[in-house]
């Protein structure tokens, strides 16, 4: 059964990372607008989540319908860690050495649409100031450093939902008691 939930966790790893790399290259190539679009996140968001999910299902069904806690999240944190490692590797390559301005521009507009949204709900001004320092602050948001620590922050927002999925997911065999 291990080697069974390794390998179903592994390949929806790899589909969940072919599957956001190639929306990566889409919206790059497209429309870097894409990336300041609030409902493009959430639907990320929800397709990582949601092969995180199909990983742990299949994981149970190849376990006669049982699977205990513990490897209910670990097929799904291997699915999630794969997936975001894969996405992360190609906005690096990406926004780092293919078109470093493309990084720039992009942050440019992730800046503007952050200063939109701020104003759209009346915040004051000053706030606003702050706020667009700190972004300025930060430098490149897809520099290595910045993209590796966006990615811890991602790993352990995502092992949270997991540990949700696990608990809801969780089957102990009777037999194994």
């Amino acid at each position: 059964m291990e080697k069974s939930l390794k390998s179903i966790a592994t390949n929806y790893g790899l589909y969940l990372g072919i599957t956001l790399a190639l929306i990566t290259v889409f919206a790059y190539a497209v429309n870097l607008d894409l990336y300041t679009k609030i409902w493009f996140g959430l639907c990320l968001l929800a397709l990582i989540i949601i092969f995180g999910i199909i990983s742990v299902v299949n994981s149970k069904k190849a376990n006669n319908g049982f699977l205990s806690f513990k490897n209910a999240f670990t097929s799904y944190f291997i699915t999630v860690l794969i997936g975001i490692v894969i996405s992360t590797l190609i906005s690096i390559i990406i926004f780092n050495f293919i078109d470093p301005e493309a990084a720039a521009e992009l942050q440019e507009k992730v800046i503007n649409s952050q200063i939109e949204r701020l104003e759209a709900y009346n915040v004051p001004s000053e706030v606003i100031d702050e706020t667009m320092e700190k972004m300025e602050a930060q430098g490149n948001m897809f520099a290595i450093g910045n993209v590796i620590q966006s990615l811890i922050f991602q790993l352990i927002g995502f092992s949270v939902v997991g540990l949700i999925v696990a608990a809801v997911m969780k089957k102990n065999n009777p037999e194994e008691a």
